[in-house]
Order: C-alpha cells, then sequence, then structure tokens
C-alpha cells in the first residue's frame, strides 16, 4: 500500500514540476520555445487514467479520498505516539523523580525544585 502512495507522490511531484516548467516557457514565450512547450504540452496528453476512457473528477476524487484516509492513519499514529510519550514520562517520574524533574526542567515544563 505504501508503493502506491509513494508512486502517486512521485507522480504528482513530477506533474507539478511539468506545471511550473510549462508555466515558465508559456509566460515568455519565444518562437524558439515552440519545440520545449510541444514537450511539455506531450506530457500532458498521456494522462493514462484519462486516456482509458475514465472520468477525471472522480480520478481527482479518488486521488482526495486516498490522501483522507492516509491523513486519518498517520493522525492516529501520531496520536497513539502523543498518548505513549505522556505515559512514559508518568512511569519515569514514578522510577526516576529527580530526573525526571531535571528534563522537565530543560524542556520547560516545570520550574526545578
Amino acid at each position: 500500500m505504501a508503493e502506491k502512495f509513494d508512486s502517486l507522490e512521485e507522480h504528482l511531484e513530477k506533474f507539478v514540476e511539468n506545471i511550473r516548467q510549462l508555466g515558465i516557457i508559456v509566460s515568455d514565450f519565444q518562437p524558439s520555445s515552440q519545440t520545449g512547450l510541444n514537450q511539455k504540452l506531450s506530457v500532458f496528453s498521456t494522462f493514462r487514467y484519462i486516456d482509458q476512457g475514465r472520468n477525471p473528477q472522480l480520478y481527482t476524487k479518488e486521488c482526495l479520498e486516498r490522501a483522507l484516509a492516509k491523513n486519518e492513519q498517520v493522525k492516529g499514529k501520531i496520536d497513539t505516539m502523543k498518548k505513549f510519550k505522556s505515559l512514559l514520562i508518568q512511569e519515569l517520574t514514578k522510577v526516576f523523580p529527580e530526573d525526571m524533574a531535571k528534563y522537565k526542567a530543560i524542556r520547560g515544563e516545570d520550574p526545578p525544585p
């Protein structure tokens, strides 16, 4: 599953870079840059999803839904790690109160005793 997202991310990065380069070519168009413009435009005309007769709006919707699902998954992992950190600090404070007081003072969480 991660490979699919990596592939999608790589594809989107290339797409954004091509759009940026296309914008540069178009904004300062010279007749000599026609070949470069044609090459950049050909990249967009080979968009397989659309070439297969699929709806680009559905593609965008699916990409957004996958991104939202991945976002929720990562958010869950972040929340779990925050809870773990909190519990770990509580337990370490019970076992090593002096060291944890120094740690919290360094972090600015509690004033030193």
